[in-house]
């Protein structure tokens, strides 16, 4: 045989698949035509989210058609099944709720305050009642000397007997991260009212925790503790707790003290049957792997929760509407979750972490979850809770993420929801949005936490970000 005909036969076949590509003969295979590159995805979510974006008019909806949703009140209700509606109709392959027992609480409809000050009549108190406070004896007025200290601490050595204290440490300034410094101020909020009882006092008042000097006062969850009577609890705004700082400091010169009169009429209502709503999404190649996203649907009561967390709903929803509108196949089931009652108790989050151990005993298991519930503002990257495998993963992508903007990929504190998911072993990769959050606490459990406070770019911008990350971990975070 001639030696060089292999070889030209060779060269004949390799010019006939090259005319044969050329002339669009040779098909590649499907996988190869729908599965774009990491960054071409990335760029088809925001291009989506962007231009034909539903998560500004969901918030609306939500904010203004239902309103608060305060857990185990009707408003929750209602959200609930809207909730259920919209991601089914968002491309949900099945929407349903999961049960979870909550709290039942209203602040009632008086919340009123004065002060009365050395050598001057009394002066109106901006005050509304902390979540799970009581009332005011017999809803009527509570009145007592002032006693302001900083510190839980300070009253160990005091005597509060017949007083109302004010709690008045501010949230650090010093410190970048507004979160931390919600952190560092929390206590006087959460176990101010138990120090103060100890201590003798019959009522507490709390400096509203944010940065911001105004007359907004902020509720959010206290607590009780069992033996220690339950003592009438509400915020007050960060201009009248300073001007009454100041008042008490200059009081003893004149031999004279200020004195706070104060009334509320909230109450404890029980129990009641709601639930977490979850869309599930299957996926094509993992099935049994799950993958979550999420925010809580609950808000206090005296605003609409735009921010807290209404934004983080319509990131969960939007996402699951987005990644369908681009046509894409997860390999994961997916789970896009509404959570009910992490304002005050987290038994949404407690209770789908029960449901994923079960699940983790039959054989799903639940490699990450990513949450949304630091605000509607413009987003800066994630935290993550997780070993330094999937944390490396993570930064890997910053090159990618960065024409977006998105540049922070820190650790720890990704978020309540999701938090009892550590429990899981293995342990799911926990990963939080952060956006600039300069600003959430200007509004974070107010009454000015309401739809027209959320810009609409910068919530959209949140929403693409969350359906990006999510896909990402679903194309290439290991196996457990």
């Amino acid at each position: 045989m001639n030696a060089s005909l292999p070889f030209q036969w060779f060269a004949r076949f390799a010019t006939l698949l090259w005319m044969f590509a050329v002339a669009g003969w040779i098909v590649a295979p499907a996988s190869a035509q729908t599965a774009p590159t990491d960054s071409a995805l990335v760029r088809a979510i925001f291009d989506e989210v962007l231009a034909h974006g539903e998560a500004h008019e969901n918030l609306r909806v939500l904010c203004k058609d239902i309103g608060h949703r305060l857990s185990g009140s009707p408003s929750a209700d209602q959200a609930i099944e809207w909730g259920r509606q919209v991601l089914q109709a968002s491309g949900a392959d099945t929407a349903y709720v999961m049960p979870v027992t909550v709290p039942s609480w209203t602040r009632g409809d008086v919340a009123e305050a004065s002060a009365t000050l050395p050598g001057q009549e009394a002066q109106e108190l901006r005050i509304t009642a902390l979540g799970g406070s009581v009332a005011t004896p017999g809803e009527d007025w509570l009145e007592g000397p002032l006693l302001v200290v900083k510190h839980l601490d300070a009253l160990d050595t005091l005597d509060a007997t017949g007083h109302i204290v004010l709690f008045n440490r501010p949230m650090d300034p010093l410190l970048i991260n507004t979160g931390a410094a919600y952190g560092g101020a929390w206590d006087q909020r959460g176990r101010g009212a138990i120090a103060a009882a100890k201590a003798g006092a019959k009522g507490v008042l709390v400096r509203s925790l944010t940065h911001a000097l105004d007359t907004v006062p902020h509720t959010g969850a206290m607590g009780y503790e069992d033996g220690i009577t339950r003592i009438p609890a509400a915020a007050v705004s960060t201009v009248d707790a300073s001007m009454l700082a100041r008042a008490v400091a200059s009081a003893p010169e004149r031999g004279e003290e200020v004195r706070v009169s104060y009334r509320m009429n909230c109450q404890d209502l029980g129990e009641v049957v709601q639930g977490n709503v979850v869309g599930e999404w299957r996926g094509t190649e993992r099935p049994d792997e799950i993958i979550t996203l999420g925010g809580h649907l609950d808000s206090w009561d005296i605003g609409e929760g735009a921010h807290d967390d209404g934004s983080g709903i319509v990131h969960t929803i939007e996402a699951l509407r987005a990644l369908n509108a681009v046509g894409y196949a997860p390999r994961r089931t997916l789970r896009f979750v509404l959570f009910i009652n992490e304002e005050n108790g987290n038994r949404g989050g407690k209770e789908y972490a029960r449901v994923a151990g079960e699940e983790h005993e039959a054989g799903l298991r639940h490699v990450a979850a990513m949450e949304s519930d630091a605000g509607g503002f413009v987003p800066r990257g994630v935290r993550m809770d997780a070993t330094d495998d999937p944390v490396a993963l993570v930064r890997s992508w910053a090159d990618m993420l960065e024409p977006y903007n998105l540049h922070y990929f820190g650790r720890g504190g990704s978020g309540v929801d999701i938090g009892p998911l550590k429990e899981l072993e293995p342990r799911p990769v926990l990963v939080g949005l952060v956006p600039d959050g300069q600003r959430y606490f200007d509004f974070h459990h107010t009454s000015q936490d309401v739809w027209e406070n959320v810009h609409k770019r910068e919530l959209e911008l949140g929403a693409a970000t969350c359906a990006a990350l999510v896909a990402l971990l679903d194309r290439h975070l290991p196996s457990p």
